[in-house]
């Protein structure tokens, strides 16, 4: 239990760093995106290379990558049944955002430092996030193309309009799965772990220095976007939303984790502890980022990536602390 709360301390004072720096101004107004974008491009791709290309291959994809998919599936349709009854009636396209904020993580900017420092191994997180953009990212992006198109068919019934929609929306998800950083990161680690394969050494070094930019700059980014968010402002009517998205992304998606690494795939006590700590992560800024693509959904994807991220590492200690 010390190691895990020690973890947590080592995540929090990175992200205090990084709110200190977004309130002192001193790395600039941009400091946040940048900082973001070198880690999703440049160093997260060759950190999952290095400790995938490291790790035992059917470990990755193995139960936990089951446990992840099948937890958020059940996330994402907890959401949408609760909403039902409780949430005022929404366009489903907007539903359809509120359900990702309940059911897709912060995989890569908080799974890798928790799985690193928690945990103990970043690529404890792998499963994870090869799900997340392997699987759910293409079909979640396909669901929301053609809920917006059929939306958009009460005001354009043209045909072409429509088929047109879909070739797009298959085009934007090959592109998703083929131009993604972080699964070209992942797919060569694989292919390095299966064949054993050796890097020539100055080159697999230099791999491993950008890879270990990766946590700081994710957690230092992080902590500079706290600085001036203002969540569940009464005015703009979606509390209820938010308040039932974070609730069944911090407590049905752990639980439904709990229950299928303990008693579906029967894992040992590490599995168990790995799995459910990860289902605890707050929701991903992805969503945010689909939602503002799709113009739909922006308060509720706001409000409960807050929400979940100042909440999600506390409830994690929680879960650390009767699972450890």
């Amino acid at each position: 239990m010390g190691q895990v709360l020690s973890g947590f301390f080592i995540i929090w004072l990175i992200i205090a760093v990084g709110y200190g720096v977004g309130r002192t101004g001193s790395l600039g107004p941009n400091a946040q995106p940048v900082l973001s974008r070198v880690a999703f491009f440049v160093a997260s791709p060759a950190l999952l290379f290095t400790t995938l290309s490291e790790s035992n291959v059917f470990l990755v994809l193995g139960p936990q990558l089951w446990i992840a998919t099948l937890s958020a599936g059940l996330a994402a349709v907890s959401y949408l049944i609760i909403a039902r009854f409780v949430v005022p009636k929404r366009a489903a396209s907007e539903r359809m955002i509120a359900a990702l904020s309940a059911s897709l993580i912060n995989s890569a900017n908080l799974g890798l430092p928790i799985a690193a420092y928690v945990l103990g191994d970043a690529s404890y997180a792998a499963p994870v996030i090869l799900f997340q953009l392997a699987i759910y990212t293409p079909v979640y992006v396909f669901v929301m193309d053609s809920q917006t198109l059929k939306e958009s068919q009460q005001r354009d019934s043209d045909r072409k309009v429509i088929r047109a929609g879909f070739w797009r929306s298959l085009g934007r998800i090959l592109a998703t799965v083929v131009r993604n950083p972080l699964i070209i990161g992942s797919a060569f680690g694989l292919v390095y772990s299966i064949t054993d394969w050796q890097l020539w050494q100055p080159l697999d070094e230099s791999i491993q220095l950008i890879g270990g930019a990766a946590i700081p700059a994710m957690l230092l980014a992080f902590g500079i976007s706290l600085v001036g968010s203002k969540p569940l402002a009464k005015e703009e009517g979606r509390r209820r939303d938010t308040v039932v998205a974070s609730t069944v992304k911090l407590l049905i998606h752990p639980l439904a984790a709990w229950l299928l690494a303990a008693f579906v795939f029967q894992l040992d006590d590490e599995g168990v502890l790995i799995a459910t700590v990860l289902a605890s992560l707050p929701t991903a800024q992805n969503v945010f980022v689909s939602a503002s693509r799709y113009n739909t959904g922006l308060i509720v994807a706001r409000d409960t990536v807050f929400v979940t991220t100042i909440l999600a590492i506390p409830a994690m200690i929680v879960v650390a602390g009767l699972l450890a």
